[in-house]
């Protein structure tokens, strides 16, 4: 799915553009998700098991742009990417209803206002599908995420213990997340 070219001003007065990524920026997207997981331990994933090249995210952007059930939103500043998200509609009879969430920004633009303005259109991406349910998860001790979420209305419907074992052995809890639109 293509998200289109919009403008937003951020907190800190600079412009920002959301719009879907495209195939040359594939090296800049692989940059930015090494990075941010570099930056937090409440992302997925260490930068570490990010081992496809630019061949292989050129691909993975041409699958996004070209897939009816996927939108990937890509925050630009400065030309640079500062955040990423995605939005993935289910499919068949029984999940259709429901759409994935996922978000990474970057340190330097933590609250700045990418979060709240991508979860905005997110949302309203949603409602114009005719899903019902947002759904996501986040880690333990994650609070200033899970602030995000809930401003925009997702309640924490359960948790998984263990879910994450990060690399000094701590384990941490997934929490899940719904929103009815």
């Amino acid at each position: 799915m293509i998200f289109d070219e919009k403008k937003i001003t951020l907190k800190d007065g600079r412009t920002a553009i959301l719009k879907s990524p495209c195939v040359e920026d594939a090296e800049k997207m692989l940059n930015f998700i090494k990075k941010s997981c570099g930056e937090t331990d409440f992302l997925a994933r260490y930068p570490e098991e990010w081992s496809i090249d630019v061949e292989q995210e050129e691909a993975w952007v041409k699958r996004m742009l070209e897939s009816p059930d996927i939108l990937t939103m890509t925050c630009y500043v400065d030309n640079e990417v500062a955040g990423n998200c995605e939005l993935r509609f289910k499919s068949g009879i029984k999940t259709s209803h429901r759409a994935e969430v996922a978000i990474a920004i970057l340190r330097e633009y933590w609250n700045v206002g990418i979060g709240s303005s991508m979860f905005s259109e997110l949302i309203s991406e949603a409602r114009k599908r005719g899903a019902e349910i947002m759904e996501l998860e986040f880690m333990e001790g994650n609070e200033r995420a899970k602030r995000l979420y809930e401003k925009f209305d997702f309640r924490v419907v359960s948790e998984k213990p263990n879910a994450y074992k990060l690399k000094d052995g701590t384990m941490r809890k997934e929490y899940y997340m719904q929103k009815y639109l």
